[in-house]
């Protein structure tokens, strides 16, 4: 079953002559995780904006279509009800901390004590919380003096606490360094571990091609692509949309235009090897 329909979706924003998205369909299946790629200003944060309920609530505009969230149909749910269903990371995590608090303990806190939950309950999740995002040292700090990689480790926290099946996550690593990249990267494989439905904005396509089970790619407002992660990443289509490849496909690519036997284009550095590694054989083979 899907966790996540999207039937149809199109929105104008209320000061714009065009479409910010047309006609956008896709699924996601409970427990997979689904990378949304495309150039600047093909609709990603958007449709983002739409899955979470901020369009046509909060961002107002002209919207036609259907998002059925667990069978439900989105539009008839109370904002702060989908919350519970869909937990969304901001690209800026500056945006996501709430300011209310001074200490991290008490931002990760913050949404489950709105919710009315038990105290005792609420002390367990945010200890289990800060243990599994391994920020147990931050806990006394002030959140809005925390480092951008840190602040991001916090968002990722406060939505997690509150244990949303369904995850929507901007851009998470584009203003983090490679070794804030990579903690991110470790929490949403966490997330895949536990089942958990992921609906992810990214542009660093080696970390798209490892993690992700099927990408959608938008451009200029609609989905112009969608498969399996090898389906997508290796197509010859998707340069024509200014989408990067990662670069063991652009290799794969490169050896099959020069015209060596490569039947399957690589995208993740396992696949390379193995790829590579039999067309290497294969080539030793016809020369001997």
């Amino acid at each position: 079953m899907a966790a996540l329909e999207v039937h149809d979706v199109s929105f104008t924003y209320a000061t714009a002559e065009h479409p910010a998205v047309s006609d956008i369909s896709f699924d996601v299946e409970a427990g997979q995780l689904c990378a949304l790629i495309g150039p600047n200003g093909a609709g990603k944060t958007t449709v983002c904006n739409i899955i979470r309920g901020f369009i046509p609530r909060f961002h107002t505009g002209e919207m036609t279509g259907r998002v059925v969230v667990q069978g439900e149909d989105a539009a008839d749910s109370d904002l702060g009800l989908l919350g519970l269903t869909i937990g969304f990371v901001f690209q800026n995590p500056f945006v996501q901390i709430s300011g209310a608090k001074d200490t991290v303990f008490d931002e990760v806190a913050f949404g489950l004590e709105n919710l009315g939950v038990e105290v005792g309950e609420i002390r367990r999740r945010v200890e289990e919380t800060l243990t599994l995002i391994n920020i147990q040292h931050l806990r006394d700090k002030n959140p809005v003096e925390l480092s951008g990689g840190q602040k991001q480790r916090v968002a990722f926290a406060s939505t997690l606490a509150m244990d949303p099946p369904i995850f929507v996550i901007d851009e998470p690593t584009s203003q983090l360094d490679p070794q804030g990249t990579e903690e991110i990267f470790r929490i949403i494989s966490m997330l895949k571990e536990r089942g958990k439905t992921i609906i992810l904005v990214e542009h660093k396509m080696e970390l798209v091609a490892e993690y992700a089970d099927t990408v959608v790619v938008l451009d200029r407002g609609r989905v112009v692509m969608t498969g399996t992660t090898s389906e997508v990443l290796s197509s010859p289509e998707l340069a024509a949309h200014n989408v990067a490849y990662p670069q063991y496909a652009s290799a794969g690519l490169a050896l099959r235009g020069a015209g060596l036997p490569i039947p399957q284009i690589p995208v993740t550095k396992e696949q390379a090897l193995a790829v590579f590694g039999r067309a290497r054989a294969a080539q030793e083979g016809v020369v001997a």
